[in-house]
């Protein structure tokens, strides 16, 4: 079977991540690329021989084959572009944060849903390697039921240098980092009933917040702490690891800094290294989103070939995007918050 030809729109800091992930994905490539600023769309182009490009997202679509888009601008943007592939009647994966509003993003899924086209959300964190360890370890039942888990990235790694529009957002780590964050605790406990919130900005150099702390009743009875800092100065510094806890009534399972898995049961304990590979064109400390990149896109492949839906459709990253308006609302109201009255 040929491979699909795919279309990238947005050749930023983290699009260069998605181009060296598609020249390894089984079943695809990009032919084409989009950008509005023409040295980044030479840059990339050029790294990636990339022959077809273009300054204007309508004209490439207009003009190209294309089975899907990957859309990876930001998030200002996405919504223009998601409902110019469902006009195209395109499958498109959009780069998170899905929209600036969850209206926005709701009018998304709709609209790719009346043209009959899948859509992804970008949200690669729970499809790192030792966050599928975690979840492997939760689903063989030997820590039997959760009751308890905290799901933790605390970092003072400088993530502006490199993004430094991040800086200047009045949304910061909520919207950047903690809507991983509060994906993954969705993927380990399952859906949220009512989340409460505390943000705080340490940083003053930034406009947004850059410590959150937010807790999460989840429809299964467990409770769990998302908690996020780029305030945090440690001795080892553990970025970009997620660190995790999760506590059942037969047993525990802890996540621990240089992806190490504990698993305690009945049984006795065992600890596991769970370390990402080194991709080859990847490099550390970024290699475990990197690679997560590659198998989530490779999942999006599979997905389209087999008819199904994938794991982070739109439909899924509503009820993601949902916590993180939640999570702002409680934390200005310092109330908490019914996840249902968002969706």
């Amino acid at each position: 079977m040929a491979d699909m030809k795919a279309g990238l729109i947005g050749c930023g800091f983290f699009a260069v991540n998605q181009m060296h992930a598609w020249q390894d994905v089984d079943g695809a490539s990009v032919v084409a690329i989009c950008d509005r600023d023409p040295e980044r769309l030479r840059i990339v182009g050029d790294q990636f021989g990339i022959e077809r490009r273009y300054a204007d997202a309508g004209e490439m679509l207009a003009s190209e084959k294309l089975d899907f888009v990957d859309v990876a601008t930001t998030v200002g943007s996405h919504r223009a572009l998601v409902e110019l592939a469902a006009a195209h009647k395109l499958p498109v994966i959009c780069q998170k944060p899905f929209a600036p509003t969850l209206e926005d993003a709701k009018a998304m899924v709709e609209a790719c849903k009346a043209a009959g086209v899948p859509l992804m959300i970008h949200e690669n964190f729970r499809w790192q390697s030792p966050i599928q360890a975690v979840k492997a370890a939760i689903d063989t039942g030997a820590i039997g039921t959760p009751f308890f888990g905290r799901i933790s990235f605390r970092s003072a790694y400088d993530v502006f240098s490199g993004q430094p529009y991040l800086a200047k957002g009045k949304r910061f780590i909520i919207e950047d980092l903690g809507i991983h964050i509060l994906d993954i605790a969705r993927f380990l406990l399952g859906d949220v009933t009512t989340l409460t919130a505390r943000t705080r900005r340490v940083n003053p150099a930034i406009a947004g917040e850059d410590v959150a702390t937010m807790l999460l009743d989840h429809q299964s009875g467990a409770t769990s702490v998302v908690d996020c800092s780029y305030a945090t100065k440690l001795a080892v510094e553990p970025f970009p690891e997620t660190l995790v806890e999760i506590d059942g009534d037969k047993g525990t399972i802890r996540l621990d800094q240089g992806f190490q898995l504990t698993v305690t049961g009945e049984a006795g304990s065992s600890t596991t290294d769970v370390s990402p590979p080194l991709l080859p064109w990847a490099s550390r400390p970024w290699h475990n989103i990197q690679e997560s990149v590659l198998t989530i896109q490779q999942h999006w492949v599979d997905c389209l070939r087999s008819g199904r839906d994938p794991d982070t459709s739109g439909a899924d990253n509503l009820k993601t995007f949902a916590l993180v308006e939640a999570a702002y609302l409680g934390a200005a109201s310092g109330q908490p918050v019914a996840v249902a009255d968002l969706l």
